[in-house]
């Protein structure tokens, strides 16, 4: 039997005190004044379904992308975060977005971690403010799937080298740290960001530049894998996995920003509109670039390139108009393109580009909302600098910098200070091991062998396997099914 170690018994024994700690928490009846709209009840628990959606396709998305021997550890640091967040968010993370504003110097910083401790007050509570027709605990689970995705983008940076134990660690820090505060600032009535005048429809700044930043942070602290040292070509271990991970991503996504309206109304509609294309005009900006570049159309350009418009169409879903979704996408992608191609060529080991993707694509989404904002689209929102009003820019622009600064400031101290009590990276060893092995003790097979004997045919797991052929006659791989005669 193995020895049992401290750091492996800490995460037990906090979560059991939690569970303990709940048993106690009195239950009050729920709030209902029969004022609630059904159709925005209903389409918000969709749309709080469609978010959850997102995190499993982001972990097909970033375990596609990474090397078959680290494509479970890759994918599990993305969905863990459903757990860990899931049930920090109950205890006190809720509050801390949410909360009785906390003021320093009149501007408003932080909920009050008593507020909801421990969700008290939400189920008996009156609806959110700006969620009047709905019930404040639906309220709470649409904003809690926001938060459970936002570490899990992080992923991609950090990938193929940092110890799981390391990352849950960081997921709860950051979702404290940093995910709280803006959320506040940004949504909360009193946050100073919103009192400010910024817009920030569904999580330009609140998700994709933390998310961005923290990435940033993140590679600039684990440093350089060794294959990247070493110059060696990264290969996704499975296309078909990116592309399934796109396609749950932009679906999930139309709860992302269209239920960020809360309420089943034309607003909902409009941003629903902008989503799709947005992240239409971004997938074909992307792979046109490609080819402008000298290389082939290919599927992860596609998908990749309509990620970065989802994501840059988040801050302006519904502030900004249809039509105007076309240039952000367009825009975007190509800003994001460059940025990746320029990161290519240095030293930054950002393992599948989260800081161009998401946290470049925040920032142009935050630019181009106070540019193409019109309250035509949202009577509550802003006219931006196409329509006159300059200081709206203006406004986007600081905000967009505060939180860049803050997010990539305290998730560095995080890294730092994580790297401080347990080691961050794996060892070389472990490294050369692949994660899934020295992290989970697991491994990824991909797709099945298919032979066929004078018995007849069957189906055999194997692991895709590169056969190096004479170079006068071919280079062949295989990484799916293959007939073989034997």
């Amino acid at each position: 039997m193995n020895k049992l170690k401290l750091k492996n018994l800490i995460p037990f024994l906090v979560l059991a005190a939690i569970a303990v700690a709940a048993m106690f928490i009195p239950t009050l009846p729920n709030f209902d004044d029969g004022k609630y709209s059904a159709a925005d009840t209903a389409w918000i628990l969709v749309a709080t379904a469609l978010v959850f959606l997102m995190t499993p396709g982001l972990a097909f998305f970033y375990g596609g992308m990474v090397h078959r021997k680290n494509v479970l550890s890759t994918m599990m640091k993305s969905v863990v975060a459903a757990g860990i967040v899931g049930v920090l968010w109950i205890v006190v993370g809720y509050s801390l977005c949410f909360g009785d504003s906390v003021k320093i110097a009149g501007l408003g910083v932080i909920g009050n971690p008593l507020t909801h401790l421990f969700y008290k007050g939400v189920a008996s509570g009156e609806p959110w403010a700006a969620a009047s027709t709905i019930p404040k605990p639906l309220f709470s689970m649409f904003q809690l799937m926001f938060a459970i995705i936002t570490p899990g983008l992080v992923v991609g940076a950090i990938a193929e080298r940092m110890r799981f134990l390391a990352y849950v660690l960081f997921t709860v820090l950051f979702s404290l740290l940093v995910y709280a505060p803006l959320a506040h600032w940004s949504w909360h009535p009193d946050g100073f960001l919103a009192q400010m005048g910024a817009l920030d429809f569904a999580g330009g700044t609140v998700v994709h530049i933390s998310a961005g930043c923290a990435a940033l942070a993140g590679a600039l602290v684990l440093k350089r894998r060794k294959s990247h040292i070493d110059g060696h070509a990264h290969d996704p271990a499975n296309i078909p996995y990116v592309l399934i991970g796109t396609g749950l991503l932009w679906f999930g996504w139309f709860g992302f920003n269209a239920g960020s309206a809360v309420a089943a109304n034309s607003l909902a509609v409009s941003a629903f509109s902008t989503t799709n294309t947005a992240a239409a005009a971004a997938g074909l900006s992307w792979m046109f670039f490609d080819v402008l570049r000298g290389k082939k159309p290919s599927v992860v350009g596609f998908c990749v390139g309509a990620v970065v418009g989802l994501v840059a169409i988040t801050p302006g879903a519904g502030f900004v108009a249809i039509p105007q979704s076309i240039f952000i996408g367009f825009i975007a992608a190509v800003i994001s393109n460059i940025a990746v191609q320029i990161k290519s060529r240095s030293v930054l080991d950002d393992t599948l580009d989260v800081f161009p993707c998401h946290g470049i694509g925040g920032m142009v989404g935050m630019l181009l909302t106070g540019v193409f904002a019109t309250k035509a689209v949202n009577a509550a929102g802003a006219d931006g600098w196409f329509l006159g009003n300059f200081s709206f820019f203006l406004t986007q622009a600081k905000a967009m910098t505060i939180s860049v600064v803050y997010s990539f400031s305290v998730s560095f101290i995080i890294f730092k200070f994580i790297n401080f009590i347990v080691p961050l990276r794996v060892t070389n060893a472990e490294e050369e091991a692949g994660l899934d092995a020295s992290q989970h003790d697991e491994k990824y097979v991909q797709g099945t062998l298919l032979v066929t004997t004078k018995e007849g045919t069957s189906l055999v797991e194997t692991e895709s396997f590169v056969e190096e052929v004479d170079t006068t006659v071919a280079r062949r791989r295989s990484n799916g099914l293959e007939r073989q005669n034997v």
